[in-house]
């Protein structure tokens, strides 16, 4: 009679448990990796530098530059422009290096036997 509930031979249950420590590895490395990515800050110009804008991993400004000459009472539009240009540059940058971090974990996934 069949054994219910079990795997032939045995051999299913040391596979789970590499799996298990894989997935744990795996874990610990996207928290190291997200603690240093919120740590970290990335800048972006605009206008020939005259804005910059650092943002932090977790999203947030971290400082704005102005170059005084690009302060023009009579132009805030331009002002305006720059900051978002440059705002949307060192976001990208960060999602960019965000992305590309996970990726490099998550390649990892492809040693899991097929099961994801």
């Amino acid at each position: 009679m069949a054994k219910r509930g079990g795997f032939p031979g045995g051999a299913m249950p040391g596979n789970m448990n590499n799996l298990m420590k894989q997935a744990q590895r795996m874990q610990k490395q996207m928290e190291e990796k997200t603690k240093e990515m919120e740590e970290k800050v990335w800048e972006a110009s605009a206008g020939g530098g005259a804005v910059t804008i650092k943002v932090s991993g977790k999203k947030e400004i971290t400082e704005v530059t102005l170059a005084p000459e690009v302060v023009d009472p009579d132009d805030i539009e331009m002002l305006q422009d720059l900051i978002m240009a440059a705002t949307n540059e060192a976001l990208r940058k960060m999602e960019e290096e965000s992305a590309a971090m996970m990726n490099s974990i998550a390649g990892g996934l492809g040693n899991l036997g097929g099961l994801f």
